[in-house]
């Protein structure tokens, strides 16, 4: 696949549209990924990605995301804030500033900038990020939708290095995580520094050559989420249903339309746990769904019995426009659609073992979304 240059502001929003949809109901936030790629192709630089193919094997790649908790900011973290004298952001692009000192550590030049998952913020500002110091954004990520943990990622699964970490937060602090023992405690230390830092940092890590990164990288996502986003946009403008219309382009299901009655959410740990629970409209009236989330939708039930899992996706878009909802911005009262989608990519013991429903404590076993939704 050759090069692809976004050439408007339209194709930029679509692209983030598609971003926050594959991120089911995680993966940064959108509000933040979008006005960073906009003024940067209002800048006159290219907001642009090649195919993996394209990319020699010998160049430097990493893979910077935000790390922590999409929660918003509590009273209880605005006060710690002040209380450690944080009132003024100094650091506009944390993952740009964490490539930057990830050179400067290793005394190498990095070309080639990987997302480590897809997501609303996660995949745009790293594509912001490769914009603005001039390096190759790769058409592929590490994960084909968004996770919570770094060891659920695909360089994790086939035993890549993660460190050196770099990290820098909005403030302007510097981490660098030079060795861990093992992938728990790398998560770990990036939940630690990001709640000091009050919610996320940017962080850089599995840093490698090319040739290892085609390894484990799931190809074309990028291009991916770019079709999704402008398929559900095309039809509204058609004014036909832009819920199916993403189905369709997804090869999906329609798991459910209903409004939010409850939602029961926590921010511990450096994540954003809670339930989102949904009375049936339209053709599920009478009936209920709930969802489970930790940052990203993981776990639902339909009627109380358990139906789509991860490591298959589940994401939650406003029923009329098809517009993907992150877990940070749901409301009650809203009218949505569930929609969900394969993963195969995941679908080996270990990535069941790390994304399925029993990493996440239940006593559950993994069925495919298509056995799920056939009954």
């Amino acid at each position: 696949m050759p090069t692809k240059v976004l050439q408007t502001e339209q194709e930029i929003e679509d692209f983030v549209r598609g971003c926050t949809f594959l991120g089911t109901g995680g993966g940064g936030n959108p509000k933040e990924g979008l006005p960073l790629l906009l003024e940067t192709f209002r800048s006159g630089k290219k907001i642009q990605w090649v195919d993996v193919d394209e990319i020699e094997d010998e160049k430097w790649t990493t893979a910077p995301a935000g790390m922590g908790s999409i929660a918003p900011l509590s009273p209880e973290k605005i006060k710690m804030l002040d209380q450690l004298g944080l009132k003024e952001k100094k650091v506009k692009r944390p993952l740009m500033e964490a490539v930057r000192e990830l050179e400067k550590y290793l005394q190498v030049e990095v070309e080639v900038i990987v997302p480590i998952e897809i997501g609303g913020g996660n995949t745009p500002i790293p594509l912001d990020t490769a914009a603005q110091l001039g390096k190759v954004m790769v058409d592929g990520d590490y994960t084909g939708r968004e996770i919570p943990e770094a060891e659920q990622c695909l360089p994790a699964i086939y035993n890549k290095k993660i460190t050196p970490i770099a990290c820098v937060d909005d403030w302007g602090n510097i981490t660098i995580i030079k060795e861990v023992v093992n992938l728990a405690v790398a998560e770990r230390l990036g939940k630690l520094i990001s709640t000091i830092a009050t919610g996320l940092c940017g962080e850089t890590f599995f840093t490698m050559k090319a040739k290892e990164m085609k390894e484990v990288l799931v190809p074309g996502t990028l291009t991916k989420c770019l079709q999704i986003g402008k398929k559900i946009r095309e039809a509204r403008e058609k004014g036909t249903d832009p819920v199916q219309a993403v189905i369709e382009e997804i090869e999906g299901w329609l798991l459910f339309k209903g409004r939010v009655i409850k939602r029961e959410t926590e921010d511990k740990e450096g994540y954003y746990w809670g339930t989102n629970i949904l009375e049936g409209l339209g053709e599920f009236q009478g009936h209920t769904f709930k969802i489970w989330f930790k940052n990203e939708n993981h776990i639902s039930w339909l009627d109380e019995v358990p139906y789509v899992t991860s490591p298959d996706i589940i994401q939650v878009v406003e029923l009329e426009t098809a517009e993907p909802i992150t877990n940070t911005d749901l409301k009650e009262g809203t009218h949505v659609a569930v929609v969900g989608a394969k993963n195969e990519r995941y679908r080996t013991e270990k990535g069941i073992e790390l994304l399925g429903p029993r990493h996440y404590g239940f006593d559950l076993d993994y069925i495919p979304i298509e056995k799920r939704v056939k009954g």
